[in-house]
């Protein structure tokens, strides 16, 4: 499965390997590039993207040099094939996605962890029609407002709606302030240091297991450490997760982005 990103400029290929350390870029570096609204133009990229399922394209702005969540990385573009593909094709994401089939005139309800440059959550709004609260940190937000910006035409013609809010996971009261009013909810390259394992789990148990329905979290994964192994023995012990997608390696890659379902234990 090929992502039909163009980019437009700069190169932002980069082969991460087991000895990589991406917490080091997670946080805001120190000077003048901190503020994602005063970017200058040599420290932005812009990649295009065009969605086939509505004939039309999205923009996302990157800000390398700001850290890892102001990038594309490959499970985040994966998770944005697999939706795009959603309303033409059978994919492993289309029995998620029948609530409107189903009678219900609501729009899909949708939540993102760690969204980083918005991309997924802006894809889903505009693919699905749907309602989606994109989360990261709050350094993170205003790149994420300016992607939510330039695809307000896009997301306005497909009735999709992209809602901003600050989540540190773990955190009671950014979880609360969310809510737990979702149908789904979306990840992509959230396993990434294992200092946050815990968090990220106690926040799935919130969203997850805390409300009175029951609803999924789906989880596109490129694997890089063999620690990760620790997150997922601790998610299986409350959620059944299974693989629903195994996409082959690409770009001389040893390793294909995996995406998991995570419900809870029956």
């Amino acid at each position: 499965m090929t992502s039909p990103i163009v980019q437009i400029q700069g190169d932002i290929d980069i082969d991460i390997d087991e000895d990589f350390n991406p917490f080091t870029m997670i946080l805001p570096q120190d000077g003048k590039d901190n503020d994602a609204n005063h970017a200058t133009p040599q420290h932005q990229q812009q990649e295009l993207y065009f969605l086939q399922s509505i004939n039309s394209n999205i923009v996302i702005r990157q800000l390398p040099s700001q850290g890892l969540s102001f990038q594309l990385w490959p499970a985040a573009t994966i998770l944005v094939t697999l939706l795009d593909n959603t309303n033409g094709l059978s994919t492993p994401l289309s029995d998620l996605f029948k609530r409107q089939e189903n009678g219900d005139s609501l729009p899909l309800r949708i939540l993102e962890l760690g969204s980083g440059t918005g991309i997924v959550g802006i894809v889903a709004a505009a693919v699905l029609g749907a309602k989606v609260t994109v989360t990261d940190l709050p350094h993170v937000l205003p790149n994420i407002q300016f992607n939510v910006d330039a695809n307000s035409q896009v997301l306005e013609q497909q009735n999709g709606v992209v809602d901003i809010a600050a989540l540190s996971w773990g955190e009671s009261q950014d979880m609360e302030a969310v809510g737990r009013d979702y149908d789904l909810i979306l990840g992509s390259d959230v396993v990434y240091h294992d200092h946050l394992y815990d968090p990220l789990i106690k926040t799935l148990r919130f969203f997850l297991l805390g409300g009175g329905k029951k609803i999924a979290f789906v989880m596109a994964h490129l694997r890089r450490w063999k620690k990760e192994s620790v997150f997922f023995k601790r998610a299986k012990k409350l959620f059944d997760v299974q693989v629903i997608h195994t996409e082959p390696p690409s770009n001389g890659s040893r390793i294909g982005v995996v995406v998991y379902l995570f419900t809870g234990k029956r």
